[in-house]
């Protein structure tokens, strides 16, 4: 990139630190208003939408069009499909418990605790991961074989991250399988398909802004922040400490991987939980 494009990008970086929290903010009104803190999720695939968008708006006569085009629009694909299902899935129900249990620890004031927490505090994860997609629109070398490599890592991503919360959605649609813990298809090999999925997906976002070791170096904690806030973060460890009381699923958990996809684990004969 060169000093014309790192200024722009300065601008940029500039102008989405404000869009993030915009999203943020005006879903914090809403939530406040309904009484109902789990729509934030909703908002996560819309806030990077946004960044990407007023990126692209942005960064025109700058970049290269087909990198800004691309990058914008599998943004705007992941979070636009990620947003319309947790909006489908959370349709006529209540609080999330993993927000009760936040809001329950609240010193003062639950409303601006939410606030802090929850809203801004994602408003600046929004920002900081997608600084690949910002950088990326930037860069006015043409699209590469690495760029590709990016777009099928993307797709694979997203691919995964769908079919998952696919199955996941028509396991919980059949009633007889109330109760129970679902572990067939993505769900045998991972406990967190949908996780693993939204990794790819900004790795392969990633290499679209590798076009010199400087903007790669820059940006690279936005990959790796994706997977730790699913992993160690908000994401696996809060809702496996939800599941851990279901009946089954400390079975499910000892012959299930907790992230990568991995062939089930089969008990061994009297043994469990051992490699056959």
């Amino acid at each position: 990139m060169s000093a014309t494009e790192w200024s722009a990008l300065g601008a940029n970086l500039a102008a989405t630190a404000a869009t993030a929290p915009a999203v943020l903010l005006a879903t914090f009104a809403v939530a406040v208003r309904r009484r109902l803190h789990r729509i934030v999720d909703i908002a996560w695939g819309l806030a990077f939408t946004a960044v990407a968008t007023v990126t692209w708006l942005l960064s025109t006569g700058h970049g290269d069009d087909g990198r800004r085009l691309l990058v914008t629009a599998a943004t705007a694909v992941w979070g636009l499909r990620l947003a319309a299902h947790i909006a489908h899935r959370s349709r006529g129900h209540g609080e999330d418990p993993r927000y009760t249990a936040l809001l329950d620890k609240a010193p003062g004031n639950r409303t601006l605790y939410a606030l802090r927490t929850v809203y801004l505090g994602q408003a600046a994860l929004v920002w900081l991961i997608s600084l690949p997609v910002q950088a990326a629109s930037y860069s006015s070398a043409p699209l590469d074989a690495l760029a590709y490599c990016g777009l099928a890592l993307w797709a694979a991503g997203l691919a995964f991250e769908a079919v998952g919360d696919h199955q996941l959605a028509r396991f919980k649609a059949d009633p007889a399988n109330r109760g129970r813990i679902m572990d067939r298809g993505l769900w045998a090999w991972t406990r967190h398909p949908n996780y693993f999925g939204d990794s790819l997906v900004w790795w392969g976002l990633y290499l679209l802004v590798c076009t010199a070791w400087q903007p790669a170096l820059a940006v690279l904690l936005s990959p790796v922040l994706m997977p730790l806030l699913l992993t160690v973060g908000s994401g696996k460890r809060l809702l496996e400490k939800h599941m851990a009381h279901r009946p089954g699923y400390a079975e499910y958990a000892a012959r299930t991987s907790g992230f990568l996809p991995l062939p089930p684990k089969k008990p061994a004969q009297g043994s469990v939980g051992r490699r056959r």
